[in-house]
């Protein structure tokens, strides 16, 4: 039995060599800052677990209109009848918050996936559009609060001006469109947001094999019918997680809010179930601004750090719920094309 030599390439010797210490530091460094990331998460949802939960289960007297009853901090939370609840009850703040931001996606979603579609089915590969995806990759990097001031100036003060103008003159010098309310405050979220749903939608187009297109237009449909009926189906769980993306941003904003709708109290909800159904004028609350308002106002003292972490419970439950609600969605249409072979 004889062994047979081996030939090794001495550079690829001293790059394995050279690649393990390398290799590993990566690694480590790679584990370390996973456990970091996670346990920073774990810390700031236990926060608000033991300090909000424990808030909320708490009990205490209330005088009502028929006496002196004993109740738990979340009813009172909802119902706004204690001290602390200065803003007058959370349950119009978590409407508002789910109303302004599921607004936000239907406007949002149909221009991210318009602009995407003509960058990458229709636009040349040319210094212009270049220019153009620098522009809005660059979009995602402008503080919220000049958002809010572009919304307050050209939504509100121009378009809202001209709407009063041409449909609502019997009501000036009261403004209806021309001030601050929920439609100029959801434009403008989709407006912040809108850099984030082009890129993902762009990606998923960009992900599709030509060989798809190409079958379409072979059995003779034409460029718009396939864009229509081929790709934008195919690529609609990318576009859903560029939604997903824009209501975790959105709904968590508050300082743009505060230019073009939000109030710290707003005596009805946006919402109604006669027409019109919901009320694009009206102005409304919002949690994050209910969070920011007990924590600049609210009386001091025991109960302060409670409340406000109990309504910033609330506002993380808000929106892990819109986020599981656009992820299961997703995941069923990434199912049906994986069966299908168009992922």
């Amino acid at each position: 039995m004889s062994i047979k030599p081996t030939l090794e390439t001495p550079g690829l010797m001293a790059n394995t060599v050279n690649e393990g210490p390398v290799s590993g530091v990566m690694t480590a460094l790679t584990a370390a800052a996973t456990f970091l990331a996670i346990f920073s998460v774990i810390l700031f949802l236990g926060f608000l677990l033991f300090i909000g939960g424990s808030w909320l289960l708490e009990a205490q007297t209330v005088i009502t209109a028929g006496g002196v009853e004993e109740r738990y901090n979340w009813q009172v939370l909802f119902s706004g009848e204690s001290e602390l609840s200065v803003t007058g009850g959370i349950f119009p703040a978590i409407v508002g918050t789910v109303v302004v931001t599921l607004l936000m996606a239907v406007i949002v979603a149909p221009l991210g996936i318009v602009v995407a579609v003509y960058l990458t089915e229709y636009a040349s590969d040319g210094w212009s559009t270049q220019l153009l995806r620098i522009g809005v990759q660059n979009l995602a990097a402008i503080p919220s609060i000049i958002y809010g001031v572009f919304g307050l100036a050209f939504f509100v003060y121009v378009i809202g001006g001209r709407v009063d103008a041409l449909f609502f003159e019997s009501n000036l010098p009261d403004p209806t469109f021309g001030a601050p309310g929920l439609l100029w405050a959801s434009l403008t979220l989709a407006i912040l947001t809108l850099p984030t749903v082009i890129v993902a939608t762009e990606e998923g187009l960009s992900r599709l094999p030509a060989t798809l297109r190409e079958g379409s237009r072979a059995l003779g449909a034409t460029r718009v019918e396939t864009v229509l009926y081929v790709v934008i189906p195919a690529a609609t769980p990318s576009i859903l997680t560029g939604v997903i993306l824009a209501v975790a941003r959105a709904a968590g904003e508050v300082a743009p809010l505060m230019l073009v709708g939000v109030v710290k109290y707003a005596p009805s909800l946006p919402i109604g179930l006669e027409a019109p159904f919901i009320h694009l004028e009206q102005k409304f609350m919002h949690l994050g601004f209910f969070v920011y308002d007990l924590t600049m106002h609210a009386p001091a003292g025991d109960g302060r750090l409670g409340i406000v972490a109990a309504a910033g419970l609330l506002l993380v439950a808000v929106i892990v719920t819109l986020n599981i609600v656009a992820l299961l969605l997703r995941m069923s249409l990434r199912r049906r094309y994986v069966q299908t072979g168009l992922d």
